[in-house]
């Protein structure tokens, strides 16, 4: 698999739109509000790509090859982790001849919810930049919570 060199966000939008006006043109679990869009798509960590793909069917993040590091030699349909500072998410290996290879993990499927485009792409645009966030830490919980009468100041 080669890696992809450039953003891989306007061929992702040529071929998903080329299915959305083809293929998948009349299918019922289409929302109709839904456009074709490719949002966030950036390098991670390692040089892979990583974004979200809105389409009328569903909303999804990608995973392309893009980096130095080690892309598994998987077969579509296979189911292959990957690690971002949010935690480890598993993606799904899928293929696509004017793509090659490429790992989805699935956020809406049917994307039936959205009432507009906007909203499922600000939806989209925060799963990526929540997944390459570190998680946020939170306080131990109290060893013993404080009783009523202490809360007031009336002693235990």
């Amino acid at each position: 698999m080669s890696p992809w060199t450039d953003n891989p966000a306007p061929r992702l939008e040529a071929v998903f739109g080329a299915v959305a006006a083809g293929p998948m043109a009349d299918v019922p679990l289409c929302n109709r509000a839904l456009s074709v869009e490719a949002l966030g798509f950036r390098r991670a960590a390692d040089g892979h790509w990583i974004g979200a793909m809105v389409t009328p069917w569903a909303i999804n993040l990608l995973r392309l090859p893009g980096g130095p590091a080690d892309w598994p030699a998987t077969p579509p349909g296979a189911k292959t982790d990957w690690r971002f500072p949010s935690g480890n998410y598993e993606f799904t290996v899928a293929s696509e001849e004017r793509l090659g290879i490429y790992h989805l993990c699935s956020l809406f499927s049917p994307a039936a919810e959205f009432e507009t485009h906007e909203a499922a792409r600000l939806t989209a645009l925060a799963a990526v930049e929540a997944l390459l966030q570190e998680p946020l830490e939170t306080a131990p919980p109290p060893k013993r919570a404080p009783s009523r009468r202490a809360f007031l100041g009336l002693g235990r």
